[in-house]
């Protein structure tokens, strides 16, 4: 038998719950107000990994490691509190880009393809022809993306699955199934993702990838979550907005740095660009984008995009590491791409 909350409780905590979002948004604004709420989210799970933490040290028989093992909680649950602090000022900044407006996004099954055998709204910046295949490569990684011949429904709209692995040093570590829906506006939406992240672990025989988390994963319409844009049919330089919105799980922003991008057009676009690889794909019309997560401050990855094509180049700013387009199946200057 259950036991239920005395009925005056219940009533607290729901009053004080609209109490706090009435607060937040009146003071700022929605999208500050969710961070806010998001702040708070954080700092309880903080708390709530160390006692799960402690409760695991509570069951060390020896006092030196019980000891250190306290220690690593308290040290942690110090770093997840400091990683709330980054987060909700890296929110409250991206707030000033994205506006203060309640993220609810019209997703009527009636403006979006079905057919994705004879798509009729194709974007040129984001194709997803059927059996479509990219290859990148870049430092020890190996990723693969290839359009598959499977579509998943998502609150009524008809949605591709494009299938992503990523290997390093020969071992698999991401194989993600991606859901997008292509919109008769030509807009392309990220309706969500099934992650599978491995590891492989040196002794075990054969050496085979050992499933170690699916954190990412997120559908629209499941507990909370909503779609996003992934690329807009005409992009504008300078607006951003939200490709996942999953929060405390998914979040991942895009804003558009130029449209009209070629090689020497800008030289802070330029920075760690294979000038041979976007004299090929860029004439002046190249998409560059500014992408980062709102559950990672501070880390950020220019992507390139060109008419076409699609997606053919990441870069990190801060230490000049790319990921670059190496072979391609679908257009005729896939096979001139140049090596890494």
């Amino acid at each position: 038998m259950s036991r239920r909350e005395p009925k005056s409780i219940v009533i607290a905590a729901l009053t004080t719950g609209l109490l706090a979002t009435r607060v937040f948004a009146s003071e700022a604004g929605f999208c500050t107000a969710t961070a806010r709420a998001l702040f708070s989210a954080c700092g309880n799970e903080a708390q709530d990994d160390y006692w799960v933490a402690a409760a695991k040290c509570i069951n060390v028989s020896d006092k030196t490691e019980r000891a250190d093992c306290y220690l690593e909680a308290r040290d942690s649950r110090a770093e997840s509190r400091k990683l709330c602090r980054e987060q909700l000022k890296w929110r409250r900044q991206s707030c000033e880009t994205l506006g203060e407006d309640r993220y609810d996004p019209d997703f009527d099954p009636a403006s979006f393809e079905t057919d994705f055998t004879n798509l009729q709204h194709p974007n040129a910046y984001f194709p997803l022809a059927i059996g479509n295949f990219w290859e990148y490569r870049g430092g020890n990684e190996v990723n693969t993306v290839e359009v598959l011949n499977e579509t998943k429904l998502i609150d009524g709209v008809t949605c591709i699955v494009v299938n992503d692995l990523v290997v390093q040093d020969g071992d698999l570590v991401e194989d993600t199934d991606d859901w997008y829906a292509q919109a008769t506006d030509e807009n392309v939406w990220y309706c969500g993702e099934e992650v599978k992240d491995f590891e492989s672990f040196d002794g075990d025989d054969p050496r085979k990838p050992e499933l170690v988390s699916i954190d990412g994963s997120f559908k629209a319409g499941r507990d909370g979550a909503k779609p996003g844009i992934i690329f807009r049919a005409s992009p504008a330089e300078g607006e951003a907005y939200l490709e996942e919105f999953s929060l405390g799980n998914a979040e991942d922003v895009t804003e558009i740095m130029s449209t009209a991008y070629s090689f020497g057009s800008d030289p802070e676009l330029d920075a760690f660009v294979p000038q041979g690889l976007a004299e090929l794909l860029c004439s002046g019309d190249c998409v560059v984008t500014k992408n980062f997560s709102l559950l990672e401050p501070g880390i950020v990855a220019l992507k390139y995009y060109a008419a076409g094509i699609g997606f053919f180049l990441e870069v990190n700013p801060d230490d000049g590491e790319i990921l670059q387009l190496v072979n391609c199946n679908f257009d005729a200057v896939c096979p001139t791409l140049p090596a890494p």
